[in-house]
């Protein structure tokens, strides 16, 4: 709503973000040298799935509308529900950290339980027959089944060790009480209590590889994406809008929300509006953007060939890349007029960074209270039409919705309720409050007013009477 303010959205989105998951992260970097193509590409995919190994079971929610959205672009389930990779927020990490060891180990999987239990089974079943330094192998486990497996079979029998070999498979050898002592205590046990963490971890460690790089984070209409960020892999969001502003800046100290630049450009340029990432790349890549001898050239690496051949919108490591792209050509549309045409040959990444200056940290919010979040100051407030107050006369008990749907035919306003008969109307179009004003002007139903604050604030009414 465009009477959201910036905390109020960020409590809306909060709701959301905490009860869904990330089923695909897309992270792009580039290699830069002198020689051209100036920029090649490295584009990843990651599949993610939350963590099961020792945490508490996690609960989420998946929206019948977004399954469907995500499979008429191709998006691969079975590996994000099979091969996801895991993850933990530090809060999460703490917990885990507390009880790794085997004497406290619980599994909440019902699948991992099956497979437990097929393993054990398999185990005593030859254990008592084996002579010691005997082996088995099991096979069939997943990569934190593996982990399970071994933990759950050495708490459960003392006369055994257990070792993976890889490709889902875990030897098991009979020894003495006297070999399994050295054993335990030996630096290359693979179930060392740092090495299940950082399986448990999983894509966490990424990112954390990224929060300490303090490279510059570039992405498309991001607000969504730096919450589900700093709630999957960092702490739950907090309450206070500020707070979260305050995290997120010491985690990324330059954002760059595309967005936010094109925004701005499509002002200044003639060119068609958009707002969708890969409309926003095709035009930026078309004729309509006349292309320069130094315009930055962006070549896909060998290993990412598959997007330079066909589109893949909607697939996080391609939509990565179409964002590291429009920045890169958004910067040199931007160098380009701030110089006048006269661009020096081969412009660094630092010269697209000081004209992006502006847009640092700017974080685009779509239809409300500000146009952008800023993370390293205040929030401006955006500069809306004024207020209309629509007074109800001779229709009984009118809801905002059917105030809206009767304003909805003429233009598009969002509604709040003033008062039992009153409502306050706003739009992000001067052209719609005066159609308003005109058209309703003899209605026998609606009087429709300019909002004022001394005339129509139910607080002001209340003291004045």
């Amino acid at each position: 709503s465009l009477f959201d303010s910036p905390a109020e959205r960020y409590l809306k989105v909060r709701q959301s973000v905490q009860r869904f998951t990330v089923t695909q992260l897309g992270k792009c970097s580039s290699d830069t040298g002198n020689n051209l193509p100036r920029y090649v590409v490295h584009s990843y995919n990651f599949f993610l799935f939350p963590s099961t190994l020792g945490v508490e079971d996690v609960e989420f929610t998946l929206s019948a509308s977004s399954i469907q959205f995500l499979s008429h672009y191709g998006f691969d389930y079975n590996k994000f529900l099979k091969d996801g990779i895991p993850y933990m927020n530090e809060v999460q990490e703490e917990s885990f950290s507390r009880h790794p060891s085997a004497s406290s180990w619980k599994v909440s999987s019902a699948l991992d339980r099956d497979v437990l239990k097929k393993a054990i089974d398999e185990v005593t079943c030859w254990i008592t027959a084996a002579e010691e330094e005997e082996t088995m192998i099991l096979q069939d486990l997943s990569g934190h089944q593996m982990f399970e497996v071994q933990l759950v079979l050495r708490q459960a029998l003392q006369n055994i060790w257990t070792q993976p070999l890889g490709d889902e498979k875990v030897m098991v050898k009979k020894v003495s009480p006297q070999h399994r002592r050295l054993l335990e205590n030996s630096r290359y046990d693979c179930c060392r209590k740092e090495l299940i963490l950082l399986s448990a971890r999983g894509f966490s460690n990424l990112f954390q590889t990224l929060v300490k790089s303090k490279k510059p984070l570039v992405g498309h209409n991001m607000l969504m994406d730096l919450m589900h960020l700093h709630d999957k892999f960092y702490k739950p969001l907090p309450e206070s809008y500020e707070e979260f502003k305050r995290n997120i800046h010491n985690l990324f100290p330059v954002l760059l929300d595309t967005r936010t630049v094109t925004k701005s450009i499509w002002k200044k340029c003639q060119f068609p509006r958009v707002s969708n990432l890969l409309e926003t790349y095709e035009v930026l890549c078309s004729d309509l953007n006349p292309k320069d001898p130094v315009c930055p050239v962006i070549a896909l690496a060998s290993d990412c060939s598959r997007y330079a051949e066909k589109k893949y919108p909607h697939e996080a490591g391609y939509d990565a890349f179409l964002c590291g792209s429009v920045l890169l050509k958004s910067a040199h549309l931007l160098l380009c007029r701030s110089t006048g045409d006269a661009v020096e040959a081969d412009p660094s990444f630092s010269r697209y960074l000081s004209v992006l200056a502006e847009y640092l940290n700017k974080v685009n919010v779509i239809r409300g209270g500000v146009s952008n979040i800023n993370f390293s100051g205040e929030d401006v407030p955006c500069r809306y039409p004024p207020l209309l107050v629509v007074h109800v006369q001779g229709w009984q008990g009118l809801s905002k919705r059917q105030i809206y749907q009767e304003f909805k035919a003429l233009c598009r306003f969002d509604v709040r309720r003033l008062s039992k008969n009153q409502f306050i109307l706003l739009s992000n179009r001067f052209k719609h409050v005066r159609l308003v004003l005109r058209d309703y002007k003899h209605h026998p139903h609606l009087q429709v007013s300019v909002y004022c604050h001394w005339r129509h604030s139910p607080l002001v009414n209340c003291l004045l009477q």
